[in-house]
């Protein structure tokens, strides 16, 4: 058997050693200038280009290195740039980074999850007056530097956003009459002379590849604006494009529908790449429908959303494939998506951080390359079987060790248990959502702890230091609800993986969230209980109590459903089972909070949306269990102990039912960015619960007026009581900084006072 060819659709864009993140935070500091940042960003990429060229990778994708987020850099590319910017006649890196951050008097685009991932993505505006320019100029001379400097010019291949992706992912704002349809139309062009001037000259390329993620969601089955738009568009690309470089079209995050798969197979294009990672229904697809003779398929087969090697059965998948096809040369070796979901190289784990028997099952980024190129070569292991387990199997949470149907019901309903919740607090209740700014000078403690230069006693000590501090300062602004403010969590999950069994922790498995934003999933690779027992936040909750005198003080928990969610999950049990053993971990810390004095816990889900199936049909089963988890792990507060949740940057809308079935007391919400959207489903559907709308953009260093923040509250007064609205920012504040939130805050709670004495007096 001849070695196949092999491809990849996306890598890391963090660097190594997250040198992107170090170099942006830099830059926005003022401590290098924007020569010094861009010539860091071409290191970044130059390394990722030699790093799969190293492992034998035939054809690399390049081009989606990003300064802050990709699908910023292809509105931006094609003159998308929101009008707010465009007036104030902002240009470059700063028009760049303002729509992603915000600045004074200037909001920052909406940020929102990219499809069912924990990337966060720029939501591109699109107005009446909106019309598309191409600038290119910066991507082409990014593939001709790559070029230039890899082994082979022609392995180099260009990465693009597809037309009707970006399209989609689009945000038609102030009463536009423009929809997907009309700016795909008006984009066509521009996508023909960016094919055009990648093929030609200096550039030369000779494959591009086009990601369409957009055509698993269910509006693209037959019959829809978008196999209309989609069928259109690349027949025109086609057409114009038949001396130039070859399309690959590269579908991913989920299996494609019968309906589209008949139709995008047929597309005028030369390759197209499939992700056969995410349910048993693709591969089985291609065996039933078959596969056009005359186009290659990219074989998306390695997972590029979690971090076991799973060499076996991706071979399995392969050799299925093959069969299929019938014809090698036409199959081409790819991970199911891009590589930036998962982190950049295991090597970088000292021995003896991971157990062995775990490690060796473990890839990365750099290893998932080596598991492609083996897969492709003829001594590819041997293969077995795909046992489809979790995503096409998630049953429900029925039949857990000792979970009883009346564990998911709160003792009294909602409207019996409201009135004996913290009710010594006045109308507009003031709050945050969780962390402070965390200081080089904690991050140093928590570092040295964990390194085993500092003692328990003496780290305990510094923790509690800056507890009794950060009460302080809460006092002196005046909120009515406290915080301890976290300085003990470097991450909202994976401080809670450092306390539960079955879970592990890397030294720098980071991943981007979004721009300088990284995380460092867990990885569960083992039943999930609390060690020995042992509560896991009750020390510092009775700490900041203590110093808080008669203040309520919120017991900060991470939900069930974002601590899988954000973590890489076992491949070898459901998700749903997985979930429930965290959310039985979770009811427990509750439990133990209450006996601490604790009468109000915060149990964030954030990510509830992420891993949701992309399809509708889909989606209920996983909301069945998800919500299900929530309710196990907190249903089983007393009807006295106010149960908080938290949800910020996703689509939440189509779901309030199911956010409403969850039963918590109170609802935070992330609000400044997405002009109220949510807030108007909630009160179109009649949400009748406490709810917390952020007043003020946590993810931007602009400090926000007080009469923005009244505003935004009283604009609150339509869906809720004063008494049920909360005031509060829109998610944790540990990456601002002390001189950001404190007046920040301070607006806040002038804020809410105004709205007191005005509802009084009226």
């Amino acid at each position: 058997m001849t070695s196949l060819r092999t491809s990849t659709i996306g890598f890391p864009r963090t660097g190594p050693k997250r040198e992107m993140k170090m170099a942006l935070e830099k830059y926005w500091g003022k401590k290098i200038t924007e020569s010094e940042l861009l010539e860091v960003s071409d290191k970044v990429a130059l390394q990722s280009l030699r790093d799969q060229e190293a492992a034998g990778v035939d054809l690399i994708g390049v081009g989606d290195h990003t300064l802050y987020d990709h699908v910023l850099d292809w509105s931006e590319r094609f003159g998308l740039t929101c009008k707010r910017v465009r007036e104030a006649k902002l240009t470059g890196l700063e028009a760049y980074f303002t729509q992603a951050r915000g600045r004074d008097g200037i909001p920052a685009l909406d940020m929102t999850k990219y499809f069912d991932s924990n990337y966060h993505y720029m939501v591109p505006e699109v107005g009446e007056d909106t019309v598309p320019r191409a600038d290119f100029s910066s991507f082409v001379a990014h593939v001709q530097l790559l070029r230039s400097k890899a082994a082979k010019a022609d392995s180099v291949v260009p990465i693009v956003l597809g037309p009707v992706t970006l399209a989609k992912l689009c945000k038609y704002v102030d009463g536009t009459r423009k929809t997907a349809a009309v700016l795909v139309k008006e984009l066509v062009p521009l996508y023909k002379a960016l094919l055009e001037e990648l093929g030609r000259g200096a550039t030369g390329v000779k494959e591009v590849q086009l990601h369409e993620p957009w055509l698993v969601m269910s509006d693209a089955e037959k019959g829809t604006e978008v196999k209309i738009l989609t069928e259109a568009v690349y027949k025109e690309l086609s057409s114009a494009n038949s001396k130039g470089p070859a399309v690959n079209l590269c579908v991913h995050f989920d299996s494609l529908s019968p309906a589209v798969y008949s139709y995008v197979v047929e597309l005028p294009v030369q390759r197209v790449t499939l992700d056969f990672c995410r349910s048993k229904a693709m591969v089985e697809m291609v065996e039933k429908q078959g596969f056009p003779s005359t186009k290659e398929l990219g074989a998306g087969v390695v997972d590029g959303r979690n971090v076991w090697r799973n060499e076996a059965a991706a071979g399995g998948l392969l050799q299925r494939i093959q069969k299929a096809v019938q014809d090698d040369a036409r199959v081409v070796v790819a991970p199911s998506c891009s590589l930036q979901f998962v982190p950049y190289d295991l090597d970088h784990e000292e021995e003896g951080s991971i157990p062995s028997e775990v490690r060796s099952k473990l890839a990365f980024a750099k290893q998932k390359l080596e598991v492609l190129t083996k897969l492709a070569s003829s001594s590819t292991a041997a293969a077995s079987p795909v046992e489809w387990i979790g995503e096409d199997n998630l049953s429900g949470v029925e039949g857990a060790k000792g979970v009883t149907p009346e564990m998911y019901t709160r003792s009294e309903p909602f409207k019996e248990r409201r009135g004996k919740q913290l009710a010594e607090l006045p109308d507009f209740p003031t709050t945050t959502i969780g962390s402070f700014p965390q200081t080089a000078e904690i991050r140093k403690l928590r570092r040295e702890w964990k390194e085993g230069k500092v003692g328990k006693a003496a780290y305990e000590e510094q923790i509690d230091k800056e507890i009794e501090r950060v009460v302080g300062i809460q006092k002196e602004i005046g909120l009515d609800v406290f915080v301890h403010g976290e300085a003990e969590r470097s991450d909202m999950v994976e401080y809670f993986a450092q306390k539960l069994d079955g879970m592990l922790l890397t030294r720098h498995g980071w991943v981007q969230s979004y721009g300088s934003r990284y995380v460092r999933p867990p990885v569960i690779h083992g039943a999930v209980v609390r060690k020995g027992g042992a509560a896991m936040t009750v020390r510092e909750f009775a700490v900041c109590q203590k110093a808080s005198g008669a203040v309520p003080v919120k017991g900060m928990l991470t939900g069930p459903v974002t601590i899988l969610n954000w973590s890489f999950c076992r491949v070898d049990v459901p998700r749903a089972e997985q979930a429930v053993e965290v959310a039985l971990a979770v009811r427990e810390e509750v439990a133990d909070l209450e006996a601490a004095g604790c009468r109000v816990v915060q149990v964030d889900e954030a990510a509830l949306r992420e891993r949701m199936p992309l399809k509708k049909e889909e989606s209920e089963k996983y909301l069945e269990w998800a919500v299900a988890c929530f309710r196990l792990s907190t249903c089983g507060a007393r009807p006295s102990t106010q149960v908080v949740t938290h949800m910020c940057y996703s689509t939440f809308e189509d779901i309030i039912g199911r956010i409403d079935g969850m039963d918590a007391d109170v609802l935070t919400i992330e609000n400044s960015r997405s002009a109220g959207e949510m807030v108007a489903a909630l009160s179109s559907y009649g949400y009748a619960r406490d709810l917390g709308a952020g007043v003020y953009d946590i993810h931007s260093p602009v400090v926000p007026t007080m009469d923005d923040m009244a505003a935004r509250l009283q604009g609150l007064l339509s869906l809720l009581p004063p008494s049920r609205t909360w005031v509060n920012p829109d998610c944790g504040l540990k990456t601002r900084k002390w001189d950001e939130v404190i007046p920040s805050l301070k607006n806040m709670v002038t804020a809410a006072h105004k709205l007191r004495e005005s509802h009084v007096s009226a």
